[in-house]
């Protein structure tokens, strides 16, 4: 399994983005997203079980950010409305069958955010 993430960038506060992240095989895992901001610990962002019938999100980007799926395209997207210069960070896609998952990672995309 390989997963390549894209679709970073620099922005202003408040813009938006979205991150898609294709795996190469078609698996019936999990997809998720992570991030790591300077200085920090890589921390969870939102996952989406294979069959996209439960996601979760932190509490820090709920009801800005949307985790969705088209198996269809082996595609995992992340969808961050109002985005705010915390969010700024590497942006990881991992996949797997634990949940979240954390078995296989993309190479990231960075995101920053400017005030």
């Amino acid at each position: 399994v390989q997963l390549q993430a894209s679709g970073g960038g620099l922005v202003q506060a408040g813009d938006s983005l979205t991150l898609s992240c294709i795996n190469s095989e078609r698996t019936p895992d999990n997809m998720g997203w992570f991030r790591k901001a300077p200085g920090k610990e890589r921390e969870f962002v939102a996952a989406i079980r294979w069959n996209s019938d439960t996601t979760i999100t932190r509490d820090s980007v709920k009801g800005r950010f949307t985790i969705s799926r088209d198996n269809a395209k082996n595609t995992a997207y992340l969808q961050m409305d109002r985005l705010k210069p915390e969010d700024t960070a590497i942006y990881f896609c991992s996949a797997g069958r634990t949940w979240p998952p954390r078995h296989y990672w993309g190479q990231g995309t960075q995101v920053t955010v400017s005030s």
